[in-house]
């Protein structure tokens, strides 16, 4: 069941203090009673809380999501915007769709407006006019899709093209869970970012590998760049991102 079709339940526990007299021991002492209610919220006051809390941040940035047709643009967005993986689904995403996000970079909340855009070149046209306004730009390719991959420096021709010359781009080889099927070897897609000096890590949707680290490292360096320092030093998205992935895994649970 989804939130459209069920209510959300919510006990709030209120406690009240009574002043009662012990005539034994000619004491007064306190009495602690819980009273215990539940409130059903609908879905659509839930989800006007949860705008309300996207309508607070310090910062704002645009990031858009490029890419082949199928490559998992959606799928990603869904991943770090809901949680969940549309298993078993291909959605062709017609012109462009966006949601928005509040992520908090070091106490400091940061509001993405994520655009997902259709990999169709019918649609190219349309899409060129988000490029001018953006942020950020993750291109996505398919790592068990040998075309999506060739096709890059396609796309970053449209983006040296289009986009500004200081906007942030993070090369992002997706479905990096379906090992068998790997077509890309993850070595080719850090040689290509090299070749662009581009950011570059390998993304799962389905499993949300780095896809939350995708969106917090673009997140940081909007901040950083929201400061005004123009020390280069001070926060470098690349040098983030290879960081965060060479981080050792945290072992398993054995409780």
């Amino acid at each position: 069941m989804t939130s459209e079709s069920t209510y959300r339940q919510i006990v709030r526990v209120s406690s009240k203090k009574n002043r009662n007299y012990d005539e034994e021991n000619g004491k007064q002492f306190v009495n602690h009673s819980v009273d215990c209610h539940e409130e059903v919220v609908d879905p659509f006051t839930i989800k006007r809380r949860e705008s309300l809390q996207n309508n607070v941040y310090d910062i704002y940035g645009k990031v858009m999501l490029l890419g082949d047709s199928g490559v998992g643009k959606t799928c990603i967005l869904m991943r770090f915007r809901e949680g969940t993986f549309l298993a078993g689904n291909f959605i062709s995403t017609v012109g462009v769709d966006f949601r928005t996000k509040v992520v908090t970079v070091d106490n400091t909340k940061v509001k993405l407006q994520i655009w997902d855009t259709a990999g169709q070149e019918r649609f190219r046209s349309v899409t060129h006019a988000y490029y001018r306004d953006a942020h950020a730009l993750l291109l996505l390719y398919d790592v068990t899709n040998k075309i999506s991959y060739d096709n890059i420096r396609a796309w970053l021709g449209e983006i040296r093209e289009y986009a500004q010359d200081d906007v942030v781009i993070m090369l992002l080889g997706n479905k990096a869970d379906c090992g068998m099927d790997r077509a890309i070897r993850r070595e080719d897609g850090e040689r290509l970012a090299r070749e662009y000096n581009v950011a570059f890590m390998e993304t799962s949707a389905k499993s949300g590998q780095n896809v939350e680290l995708a969106f917090v490292a673009v997140a940081r360096e909007l901040k950083c760049r929201s400061t005004g320092q123009k020390d280069t030093n001070t926060f470098n998205v690349k040098d983030y991102i290879r960081e965060q992935t060479e981080k050792p895994q945290c072992p398993p649970c054995t409780t």
